[in-house]
């Protein structure tokens, strides 16, 4: 067995979605921030959380807050540098959806843009906001779900290798693929059952 040796306590969680929240702002204008900070919260309802940074100024955060919904969207490995973009420039000074072109629609459900580009996009509304240290943690209720047809496996699902989605790093700070499947979910440990 290896030694285990203590590291200074930081942020750490793997594998973490690199996901692009995007809302409109106080004129109307879609904006949208690159977060690392994302991860299902519910079933029932069907929530996630995200996290934006409330140290520093941050428009998308400013609009979540003003309007109470937003949307997810998520990038694919061939959209590493606009997704890297989105989450360096501050959208109040450059339209950052407009630099890397993206495109934006309104949701079905929600007063929010969907990202044309993105695969997949959950619509939500704030069900709940918290100060956590650094960052404001928001609870999404999920009213609706936006795939294009080509990433759906098929039992009409998201397949998870149709959509390759990017994983960061937020220790060494890379952009990584998802790996291969090693397992069915409860399934491969039924054996302990026993």
């Amino acid at each position: 067995m290896s030694k285990k040796v203590d590291l200074k306590p930081r942020t750490m969680m793997y594998p973490s979605p690199a996901v692009i929240a995007s809302a409109y702002d106080e004129d109307g204008k879609a904006d949208a921030c690159t977060l690392a900070f994302a991860a299902m919260c519910s079933h029932q309802p069907p929530a996630v959380m995200i996290a934006i940074n409330s140290t520093a100024k941050r428009k998308t955060l400013k609009s979540i807050l003003e309007k109470g919904e937003f949307v997810l969207g998520f990038p694919t490995v061939d959209q590493v540098a606009e997704t890297d973009y989105i989450g360096m420039a501050s959208g109040y000074d450059v339209d950052k959806l407009e630099k890397v072109g993206f495109t934006t629609t309104k949701a079905k459900e929600v007063n929010a843009p969907i990202i044309n580009e993105m695969k997949v996009s959950v619509e939500c509304k704030v069900m709940n906001i918290v100060e956590v240290g650094s960052h404001t943690q928001i609870t999404g209720e999920i009213v609706n779900i936006q795939a294009d047809e080509d990433v759906l496996g098929e039992k009409g699902k998201v397949d998870l290798k149709l959509l390759n989605p990017i994983v960061y790093d937020d220790v060494l700070y890379d952009y990584l693929e998802v790996g291969d499947k090693i397992a069915d979910a409860f399934n491969v440990g039924v054996k302990f059952r026993k």
